[in-house]
């Protein structure tokens, strides 16, 4: 998959780092100028569905549950690849301090004449229910402006806000 960034966070010496390797796969899902995003209220920003890939899926039966879990999506199909966003950043988990991930994002849909604009219940983990985090549609000019406006104002800001108003932005340009 055509790679649209690498990113490493500022001050990591990757010479002395314990990396943690994590793939992720991520879910583009659009009505018109409508796409179906997380607002996560602890950070206050917009990112794509999607999360770590089990060990043992691919990327696309990964894809598919994490977009169903976090979003209620009824049914979904994995359409077309749009490409990968490489990062390292702090990480205090499995022993490292560092994550390298790959997340890889998909052109999906889902069937729009079930639930509520394709959607039923989420299946949230304990600390997406935590961080207040909930499925959303929104314009996506109007997703941009938000996160461009928290990662100006926003002390608290989370550590995929600049990676994911990127994405939009690469959606914007290459799919609308």
């Amino acid at each position: 998959m055509r790679l649209l960034k690498s990113t490493q966070a500022v001050n990591l010496n990757l010479k002395q780092a314990k990396i943690f390797y994590r793939q992720a796969a991520r879910a583009i899902v659009l009505s018109g100028e409508d796409i179906l995003l997380l607002y996560t209220q602890k950070y206050r920003d917009y990112g794509l569905p999607g999360g770590g890939v089990d060990k043992g899926e691919s990327l696309e039966v990964g894809l598919i549950r994490e977009l169903q879990e976090e979003t209620g999506a009824i049914t979904a199909k994995v359409l077309a690849p749009f490409g990968r966003y490489e990062e390292y950043r702090s990480w205090f988990r499995e022993g490292a301090n560092v994550v390298h991930m790959d997340s890889y994002c998909y052109l999906c849909e889902i069937d729009m004449s079930l639930g509520e604009r394709g959607l039923g219940e989420p299946r949230l983990e304990a600390h997406e229910i935590k961080n207040g985090m909930r499925p959303e549609w929104i314009n996506i000019h109007q997703a941009i402006a938000h996160n461009e406006e928290i990662q100006r104002t926003f002390a608290n800001k989370g550590q995929s806000i600049d990676r994911e108003t990127f994405l939009l932005k690469r959606i914007v340009e290459e799919l609308l």
